[in-house]
């Protein structure tokens, strides 16, 4: 079996990166691991706000028509200046010109697209994963973009044989390549939110039927 990164990622897959050694944020729609960043900067108090975010969204730290970091007019300077209330952080110049500061850093992190990782998903959404041979559920939470080809690889590890069944909701065959909404399996979450009702009392059911050529991944 092949080693999967999903394109998409859930807030909550994003939150369990959350130590200095395994750093995940996400901004603007987008996942970044800083794990490499947080090691270069070991030991230095610029890091803090970072440790900080880790596992979290820090899209509020940015202006979103520019997607640099918020700026503000500086009372002390009367300069333009990056405007960073948890802190001042790594690649964040100082508010005075100071002569120890290295400025030779090349692209500051935000805007180093090799730290990127995936995509942030808008939404996402839990299904069941009716196995009708062993007659095994298991639940899980997807992203609403995914493909049922996505979505089999994340089953892989409760059914390593996933590809060999045939997938089926209400009794029709699902297209793999489409998500969930393209495949007619309605997203109901907002409508049992504004009926009080508790969504996951009616996740919907997707029914594996083997088939009978045995392959794998």
């Amino acid at each position: 079996m092949d080693t999967f990164r999903p394109r998409f990622y859930t807030p909550q897959e994003v939150s369990v990166h959350n130590r200095p050694w395994d750093l995940w944020v996400s901004y603007l729609g987008r996942v970044y691991d800083l794990s490499p960043l947080a090691e270069a900067n070991k030991g230095d108090l610029l890091l803090k706000p970072i440790l900080e975010a880790a596992g979290k969204d820090i899209s509020h730290w940015f202006n979103l028509k520019t997607k640099d970091i918020q700026t503000h007019i500086d009372p002390l300077t009367g300069c333009l200046k990056y405007y960073t209330p948890q802190g001042r952080f790594v690649h964040i110049p100082p508010p005075l010109p100071r002569s120890d500061w290295a400025n030779d850093f090349g692209k500051p992190w935000w805007k180093d697209s090799s730290y990127e990782v995936g995509i942030l998903s808008a939404k996402t959404r839990r299904i069941r994963i009716i196995n009708t041979l062993t007659s095994q559920e298991h639940t899980l939470e997807v992203c609403a973009e995914e493909s049922l080809w996505e979505i089999l690889r994340r089953y892989l590890p409760y059914n390593a044989h996933a590809a060999s069944y045939t997938w089926k909701y209400e009794g029709i065959n699902l297209d793999m390549d489409k998500n969930l909404q393209q495949n007619h399996i309605p997203d109901e979450d907002e409508e049992f939110y504004n009926l009080y009702m508790d969504a996951d009392s009616f996740t919907p059911a997707i029914l594996l039927y083997f088939n009978d050529d045995l392959t794998e991944l």
